[in-house]
């Protein structure tokens, strides 16, 4: 055993922290991907409106996929707090938000809106709609500010800063669009694509940044 003040004293426990960040990245990835497949198959086998309704509805109670829809909105939920757990040390804001993400969107899954998942200001949501949009907006919002503070943060490293940067550039505008969209138009094919496309997105880069962790040596 290293004694106090010689090198190697701090080697294991840095080498123990690094091998359970890796392998919260490859839970990450794994949660990702499966919670993903699930959620799309669900929207894509469900009796949806196709592109021009949302994700959501695909979680409607009664809909034959509900339940898959579920399981995948939870497994991305703990994607995104495996994420914020594998960062590396002295990465600020990023695991907060990535945290605070993930509970939204467990409660986004675990809140279903009615048919039609309606929301102001062209139709009348009930109580269970506007919790359910509200916190699928906030999650997406958490998700998309960890990866701005994420591409600025030195200790991520320039891969990771990258990937981040990268997707909020995309994210960014696909957002404000959506928000735009949903205030001018209202439901439509326009949101349904952007929302997919945000979407997207948010998956695409949670995997990717998962992989890189799960294979990083520090």
């Amino acid at each position: 055993m290293a004694e106090p003040g010689r090198p190697g004293t701090t080697t294991a426990p840095r080498a123990r922290a690094d091998v359970v960040r890796r392998v919260a990245g490859s839970a990450a990835a794994g949660c990702a991907l499966a919670g993903a497949v699930a959620v799309t198959v669900a929207v894509v086998a469900g009796p949806g409106p196709g592109l021009t309704g949302y994700v959501s509805e695909a979680g409607i109670a009664g809909s034959g996929h509900a339940t898959t829809y579920r399981i995948g909105i939870l497994a991305l939920a703990a994607a995104l707090l495996l994420v914020g757990a594998a960062l590396p040390p002295g990465v600020w804001a990023a695991p907060a938000l990535l945290a605070t993400g993930a509970v939204f969107t467990a409660v986004s899954g675990a809140v279903t809106c009615s048919a039609g998942c309606p929301l102001p200001p062209f139709e009348r949501a009930t109580a269970a709609d506007l919790v359910h949009g509200g916190t699928s907006i906030a999650a997406t919002a958490s998700v998309v500010l960890a990866m701005v503070t994420l591409a600025v943060s030195g200790p991520a490293g320039p891969v990771l800063r990258r990937l981040a940067g990268l997707a909020a550039a995309v994210a960014l505008p696909l957002c404000a669009a959506v928000a735009l969209a949903m205030l001018i138009l209202g439901r439509g094919a326009v949101v349904g694509v952007l929302e997919r496309l945000v979407l997207a997105v948010a998956v695409l880069w949670g995997l990717s940044t998962a992989t890189v962790l799960a294979l990083a040596r520090r």
